[in-house]
């Protein structure tokens, strides 16, 4: 019987949410292993003199507990 665990990060990208998901990925597999699976919760983005500065994804990692 597997066993998951989930933690909540939250990472940024200038270029898309695509691109936010995948960095938040990699970064958290630097440290965690076993991950199954990422669930993007939300998607917000920062503005600076009324142009989108960078896109926002706030995650929940699955990863399998050892």
């Amino acid at each position: 019987m597997a066993v998951l665990k989930v933690l909540e990060i939250m990472s940024d990208s200038n270029q898309s949410w695509e691109d936010a998901t995948r960095k938040g990925v990699e970064k958290a597999s630097e440290s965690v292993r076993n991950i199954r699976s990422a669930f993007v919760q939300s998607q917000s983005v920062t503005v600076e003199n009324g142009k989108v500065k960078s896109f926002r994804v706030n995650l929940k990692v699955s990863f399998e507990v050892e």
